[in-house]
């Protein structure tokens, strides 16, 4: 028996920082779903027509809204520009590196929402593990 998806969303504009002084807003989708219950996903409409998609755990993006971490291609930080408080995500993959600043409490609100559809703890529940199984043994 397939088990409905439920999908949390929200649009919102970062700021990729070009300079100290510069930077260019750039509108994108935070996704978390229940089919993928580890899982979030960042997707920026970019001029290029084809929107980028970065996924990373969820875990990893809760504990960068209170401190620096991750190593690697994603890393996370909270921390203020002037009087707002902001996300910081620095990506690398092999087409470069990107400084994004995304407003903390937008992120914050959409990860309760997040943790509301599936709570933390309860991710193994929401996979449904024996329904795939089943599926591919079909």
């Amino acid at each position: 028996m397939d088990r409905p998806v439920s999908v949390v969303e929200h649009e919102l504009e970062l700021n990729l920082v070009l300079s100290p002084e510069h930077s260019v807003p750039v509108p994108a989708r935070l996704t978390y779903g229940s089919h993928d219950p580890y899982a979030v996903y960042i997707t920026f409409h970019l001029d290029t027509g084809s929107p980028v998609t970065w996924v990373f755990a969820r875990e990893l993006l809760v504990e960068g809204t209170f401190r620096p971490c991750g190593q690697g291609d994603v890393r996370i930080w909270p921390t203020r520009s002037g009087r707002r408080s902001v996300l910081c995500l620095a990506l690398s993959s092999p087409a470069g590196d990107a400084l994004l600043e995304a407003p903390l409490p937008a992120v914050a609100a959409w990860l309760e929402r997040a943790h509301r559809l599936v709570p933390p703890g309860s991710e193994p529940a929401a996979l449904d593990l024996d329904g795939s199984l089943a599926e591919l043994l079909a």
